[in-house]
C-alpha cells in the first residue's frame, strides 16, 4: 500500500470518528441537598447501581426468611418477566452494534422468464414468445459508512436502553424482595397477636366462669355476667379475624416465591425477627445504588442519543457495495470463467424533500429527551422524600416505642391490682373490664408498633437501593 493511500485511510478514520451529529450526553442538574434532614452525614452523589448490595435481608436474623428470599430469586414470575425484557433489550443493542460492520450475503437461484416479441406487416401482426432460463450465483458485500454517527448514536441509545432495562430488573427484584420481607414480618407479628389473643380468651373464660359462679351465689348481678360475656365474645371475634388476615399474608408469600397458595404454609415459629440496627451515619454512596434512579438516568442517555439519530437524517448516507458471481442461461456451463461477473462502487443518498418529516422527528426526539429529564429529576426527588420519610418514621417510632412499653407495663400492674380488689369485693366488675380492655389494647398497640418499625426498616432498605451493607451495625 502506498504512503498516500495509508494517509488517506488514516484521514478517513479520523473523519468518521469525529463526525457524530447530535448532543453528547451530560447528566441533568438536580436539586441535591447537602445532607438528609433527619440523620447527620447523609448526602447524595452519582448513581452507582452496579455496586453490590449484599443479602440485606439477613440482617433480620431469620433462617426461614433467608430461604424464602432464595426461592423468590429463583422462581418469582414478575422477576422472570423483567429478566426476559432485559434479554430482549440486550439483544437489540447487540443487533445495533452489528450494523457498524460490513454485511455479506450470498444468493443462488434459477429464474425462468418469457417476453413476447412481435412484428407487423401491412396485412397482419406476427407474435413470437422468447423463454429463457437464468442461473445465478453471487456474493454481495455492502457497508454503510457511518459518516454522521447515526449508527453509533443508535447503538448508544440501544445500549442505554438495555442498561435501563437491567436497572429496572434490579428495581423489580428489590421490590419483590422488600414485599416478601414485609409480608413475612407482618405474619410473624400477627402470630404474636394470635398468641396474645388466645391467652386473653383463656383468661376471659376463667373470668366468665368466676363471674357466673358469683352470680349464682348472689354476689354480682346479671349485668356483670353480660359484661364478661361481651368481653369474651368480642375478643374471640378478634381472634377469628386474625385467621383470615394471616391466611392472606401466607398466600401473598406463596405467590411471591412462585408457589400455589394451596401447596404452601408457614407454621408459627414463636419468634419475631429483631429490628436491625440503623447506622447513625451512612455515606452518600448508598442512595446512589437505587436502581430506579439509574434506570431513569439511562433513559435520559437513550433519549439524548436518539436526537443524534434524528439529526443525522438531514445528511447524505454513503454506502459501499460490491458483488460478484456467475450467471448463465444453461446449467452445464454455469460456473465457468466466461460467465463470471462483478460490480463495485459507492452510493450516496440524501433526502431532498419529505414534507418536514426530518424536522419533526428532531422535535419529537428533543421533546422525548425533555420528558425523560423531568422524569429523572422527579425520581431523584422522590428518592430523597422516601428516605427522609422512613428516617423520621423510624426515629419517631423508636421514641414512641419506649413510651408504649411504659404504658403497657403500667396497664399490666393496674389490671393485677383491679383483679385482686374485685375478688375481695372492693370494686365492681365494670372496673375490672375497663382495666382488662386497657391492658389488652396496650399489648396489641405495642405489637402493632413493633410491626410498623420492622416494616419501616424494610422500606428504608429499599429506599436506599438495598441497605447499608458493609457498615457496622449498632
Amino acid at each position: 500500500m502506498s504512503t498516500l493511500a495509508k494517509v488517506g485511510m488514516v484521514g478517513l478514520s479520523l473523519l468518521l470518528s469525529a463526525c457524530m451529529v447530535g448532543p453528547d450526553y451530560h447528566r441533568p442538574d438536580t436539586v441535591v441537598p447537602a445532607q438528609f434532614k433527619h440523620v447527620e452525614g447523609w448526602s447524595m452523589a452519582a448513581p452507582a447501581d452496579e455496586q453490590p448490595r449484599g443479602e440485606w435481608w439477613q440482617r433480620y436474623g431469620d433462617a426461614e426468611l433467608n430461604a424464602l428470599i432464595e426461592r423468590l430469586n429463583q422462581s418469582n414470575q414478575t422477576v422472570a418477566q423483567y429478566e426476559a425484557q432485559y434479554r430482549q433489550a440486550f439483544a437489540l443493542a447487540q443487533s445495533a452494534r452489528g450494523a457498524l460492520f460490513p454485511q455479506l450475503t450470498t444468493t443462488v437461484g434459477k429464474t425462468r422468464a418469457g417476453q413476447g416479441t412481435g412484428s407487423s406487416t401491412s396485412s397482419q401482426t406476427v407474435q413470437t414468445t422468447g423463454i429463457r432460463n437464468t442461473y445465478n450465483a453471487a456474493l454481495n458485500a455492502s457497508w454503510e459508512v457511518d459518516i454522521w454517527g447515526s449508527l453509533r448514536r443508535t447503538l448508544e441509545a440501544n445500549t442505554a436502553t438495555a442498561d435501563a432495562s437491567l436497572a429496572t430488573l434490579a428495581a423489580m427484584r428489590l421490590s419483590m424482595q422488600s414485599e416478601l420481607v414485609q409480608n413475612y414480618l407482618q405474619l410473624r407479628v400477627m402470630d404474636q397477636q394470635k398468641r396474645l389473643l388466645t391467652e386473653t380468651v383463656d383468661t376471659y373464660k376463667r373470668v366468665m366462669q368466676m363471674t357466673e359462679s358469683q352470680f349464682k351465689r348472689g354476689i354480682v348481678s346479671s349485668a356483670d355476667v353480660a359484661a364478661a360475656q361481651t368481653q369474651l365474645k368480642g375478643t374471640e371475634a378478634d381472634l377469628v379475624d386474625l385467621v383470615w388476615q394471616r391466611a392472606q399474608l401466607e398466600n401473598a408469600i406463596a405467590v411471591l416465591i412462585g408457589e400455589a397458595p394451596a401447596n404452601f404454609s408457614l407454621a408459627d415459629n414463636g419468634a419475631v425477627p429483631l429490628l436491625p440496627g440503623i447506622p447513625a451515619s451512612v455515606p452518600s454512596q448508598l442512595l446512589e445504588r437505587r436502581p430506579d434512579v439509574a434506570a431513569a438516568e439511562r433513559s435520559v442517555i437513550s433519549a439524548n442519543a436518539s436526537i443524534g439519530v434524528a439529526k443525522a437524517a438531514y445528511y447524505p448516507s454513503l454506502s459501499l457495495s460490491a458483488a460478484g458471481g456467475y450467471r448463465s442461461s444453461t446449467f452445464g456451463d454455469w460456473i465457468t470463467l466466461p460467465n463470471r461477473y462483478w460490480s463495485v462502487g459507492p452510493s450516496l443518498a440524501m433526502t431532498l424533500f419529505n414534507g418536514g418529516r426530518n424536522k419533526y422527528a428532531v422535535d419529537s426526539a428533543e421533546a422525548t429527551y425533555d420528558a425523560s429529564v423531568a422524569s429523572y429529576r422527579q425520581t431523584v426527588l422522590t428518592a430523597f422524600r422516601e428516605v427522609e420519610d422512613y428516617l423520621v418514621a423510624l426515629h419517631t417510632l423508636g421514641e414512641e416505642s419506649v413510651l408504649r412499653e411504659q404504658a403497657t407495663e403500667a396497664a399490666r400492674k393496674s389490671l393485677k391490682q383491679f383483679t385482686n380488689q374485685y375478688r375481695v369485693g372492693l370494686i365492681s366488675f365494670l372496673d375490672v373490664v375497663t382495666a382488662q380492655t386497657t391492658a389488652l389494647n396496650n399489648e396489641r398497640t405495642l405489637l402493632t408498633l413493633q410491626q410498623t418499625r420492622l416494616i419501616n426498616s424494610v422500606q428504608l432498605v429499599a429506599a436506599l437501593g438495598g441497605g447499608w451493607e458493609g457498615l457496622p451495625q449498632k
